[in-house]
């Protein structure tokens, strides 16, 4: 089974079904290309058809899923275009972010715990997309932090799609601690240059290889 069976609260119900679904894209558990059928999801969830098709909308405006009027929702295929497209974006804003974050003294504790939550293959999308939230977020700039959150959830599925097609998770770790160990000493200049290049050597890998499974 796909999910626990968990019977969630009447007033949460909405957010317990986008949550879970949200979870088992980003893990992997739910493929690209995946249809997501409302009535064997609200069956795998004890829930009705109605929540599960309200959580299906929220994730496709993020970005996650796509709808269509003949096929249904699936999870989103995962390309070249997408994933150049939002690491640009995540090169452009990520590290001044960071870089901002360092200077002001900001904490570092909830990247170290997230370095830390690597149990399995199937939880390192989230703690991976955890540990860079954790190096924005003190940026005191709720604008910035709202635009890199929007793309988190389209950088973890991408994120899951390059792991399958080659697993690299060693690598991208030990670049993590040293991003940390930077941020932590408060050398700015240095955490935010290797972010940066940490960020572009896997999106240069992850769009070349995507590019190869399509020809």
């Amino acid at each position: 089974m796909m999910y626990d069976r968990v019977t969630a609260p009447p007033a949460s119900r909405t957010d317990f079904v986008l949550e879970s679904i949200k979870e088992a894209i980003l893990n992997g558990k739910l493929k690209p290309g995946q249809a997501l059928v409302e009535t064997d999801l609200a069956a795998a969830l004890a829930v009705s058809k109605t929540p599960v098709r309200e959580a299906l909308k929220t994730l496709a405006g993020s970005g996650l899923v796509v709808m269509s009027p003949y096929r249904g929702a699936a999870v989103r295929t995962v390309d070249a275009e997408l994933a150049r497209s939002v690491y640009d974006v995540r090169l452009l804003l990520e590290p001044e972010a960071l870089r901002r974050s360092v200077r002001l003294g900001a904490s570092f504790d909830e990247a170290a715990s997230a370095l830390e939550d690597v149990p399995d293959l199937a939880r390192r999308s989230l703690a991976n997309r955890r540990f860079h939230r954790a190096l924005y977020a003190g940026c005191d700039n709720p604008l910035l932090v709202e635009v890199l959150d929007g793309l988190s959830d389209q950088a973890a599925l991408i994120t899951v799609a390059g792991w399958g097609i080659h697993p690299s998770w060693d690598d991208e770790a030990a670049e993590h601690r040293a991003i940390l160990a930077a941020a932590v000493r408060g050398s700015a200049e240095l955490a935010a240059e290797l972010l940066h290049r940490h960020v572009q050597t896997f999106a240069d890998r992850v769009v070349r290889e995507l590019s190869d499974v399509l020809r």
